[in-house]
């Protein structure tokens, strides 16, 4: 135990080739967020115990991050927690993957946050019989995350937050807003930015992900206001909440990590280190150990009432 927290460091496991029945595409479901339509890819286990919502990061949709294919390989998040016993979904956010723009042609921290909140209660409402979902949020998405158990009546079981961790003493800067939205293509540099640890990164991984990034976000989101994640605040963190990350992520300093966890409310909190991996530990060797740390968090957590 450190800082009144546990510090686990999960070993990698072998690589396991995916389910027959992973290769087949996800449910996709409309939900409406004040009238506009947001792409949400579901896999349900046939007798699920849980439920769980993703939420991908700055540069591309669930698809690519979530929903990997590759051949003769298990790189799908969304698969393995099917694996686990999990009801998956994960959201497109607005401009991201099957999620169109709204009529501003920006993104803002709040309005992608108010968004999550939306299908969380519409996923709970689809499980009634099962506990609140967790949410899981990868980097600039765990932010989305974090402000998203804020809003009002937003209940979650578990909150994974991945490959982030705010300094609680640093602030967000202000920025002007542009004009128009830049709508900057994206490029194989982006997709091929986060995987920097080749010994846990076979290149069929990277290629695989590089061709289904690209197709499902040709075009960068334009976020503004990001000075609006100022608002988080670890005390609001009252729900068991997990901490991961690669042990190769440059994104998390130590120091860092260890104040934010520290303040964090809840009780039941866990800072999980994958050795070896990096910003995309969940597509990487260390996959098996990414979906066991997340599975097993939010299976022993204790229960939250809806």
């Amino acid at each position: 135990m450190s800082r009144g927290f546990a510090v686990v460091l999960l070993l990698g496991a072998c690589a396991v080739a995916s389910p027959a029945w992973a290769d087949t595409p996800p449910a996709q479901f409309t939900v409406l967020a004040n009238g506009h339509p947001l792409a949400v890819w579901g896999r349900v286990s046939s007798a699920p115990k849980a439920t769980i919502l993703l939420v991908h990061g700055r540069t591309w949709s669930s698809r690519p991050d979530f929903d990997l294919q590759v051949p003769g390989l298990q790189r799908s998040v969304m698969a393995s927690l099917v694996e686990k016993g999990f009801a998956v979904y994960a959201v497109d956010l607005r401009g991201y993957g099957a999620t169109p723009r709204d009529r501003t042609g920006f993104l803002t921290p709040k309005r992608a946050a108010a968004d999550v909140a939306t299908v969380l209660r519409w996923v709970a409402t689809r499980h009634k019989n099962l506990p609140p979902p967790a949410l899981l949020g990868w980097s600039l998405g765990a932010a989305v995350a974090h402000l998203a158990v804020q809003e009002p009546d937003t209940i979650v079981s578990a909150l994974v937050l991945f490959g982030y961790a705010m300094d609680p003493d640093a602030k967000v800067a202000s920025l002007p807003t542009p004009v128009e939205p830049a709508m900057t293509r994206t490029t194989r540099g982006d997709a091929e930015s986060d995987f920097i640890s080749p010994q846990v990164t076979p290149r069929a991984v990277v290629d695989a992900f590089v061709q289904q990034a690209l197709a499902s976000d040709p075009v960068r989101v334009d976020w503004i206001r990001e000075d609006e994640f100022n608002g988080v605040r670890m005390a609001r963190l009252t729900m068991p909440t997990l901490v991961i990350h690669g042990a190769r992520d440059s994104g998390m300093a130590d120091e860092v990590t260890a104040k934010f966890v520290a303040r964090i409310a809840a009780t039941h909190r866990q800072w999980t280190i994958l050795p070896g991996g990096d910003h995309a530990a969940q597509l990487e060797d260390t996959h098996v150990a990414f979906v066991e740390a997340i599975a097993g968090f939010i299976l022993r957590s204790p229960p939250v009432r809806r």
